[in-house]
């Protein structure tokens, strides 16, 4: 039976990095590969970019009524075959969006890896990110480092130079002035972050 796997980090612990070197692995095997965005990312628009400079095309572009599973299964038809679902962003998605995923894995036997950050700039976890956690079977952290040399854990959010911690869940990294680093938990209550 195929796995749900769930990969999660902070902000430039290379997510989207991992998830196009994982795409390029199974397809240099002859295998097929979808990959999944939620439409809120709009960086990029229909592609998935990497700090890296790396970029992918996405296969769906999920809205948060859409059916992925269904999606995926369409995908599966025109290809004649599927062996990887790769999600990136994958704290955008919803509850119900998961819950499709983990359905693909366990009914459609197709492995799923959902990519994404834990929680919010406010310390908060994603809607997305808590059912992964509540449904996948396995679970890794990829590493980044703060600024003081200590492991990352935290995101803070910054809006024209300045750190803030008030706004809208979603706010786009290099759009609209806003950009956002990865802290450990001490820069992050240094910084103002509330525990």
């Amino acid at each position: 039976m195929s796995k749900l796997s769930f990969k999660y980090g902070a902000m430039n612990s290379g997510k989207s990095d991992t998830l196009i070197k994982t795409a390029f692995n199974y397809e240099e095997r002859g295998l097929q590969v979808v990959t999944i965005k939620p439409s809120v990312d709009t960086k990029g628009d229909d592609l998935i970019t990497s700090r890296g400079g790396y970029e992918r095309p996405v296969d769906i572009l999920a809205t948060p009524e859409m059916d992925v599973r269904q999606e995926v299964a369409a995908q599966k038809l025109a290809r004649g075959a599927l062996h990887c679902v790769l999600s990136d962003e994958s704290q955008f998605l919803t509850h119900e969006q998961i819950g499709q995923l983990f359905e693909v894995a366990k009914y459609d036997d197709i492995s799923v890896i959902a990519y994404g950050l834990k929680v919010d700039f406010r310390a908060k976890l994603f809607e997305g990110s808590r059912r992964l956690f509540e449904l996948a079977d396995n679970i890794e952290k990829l590493p980044t480092m703060c600024r003081c040399n200590q492991q990352a854990e935290f995101n803070i959010r910054m809006v024209n130079g300045k750190v803030v911690f008030e706004g809208d869940t979603v706010a786009i990294d290099g759009k609209d002035e806003v950009h956002y680093d990865s802290l450990c938990g001490s820069c992050y209550v240094q910084e103002g972050g509330q525990i």
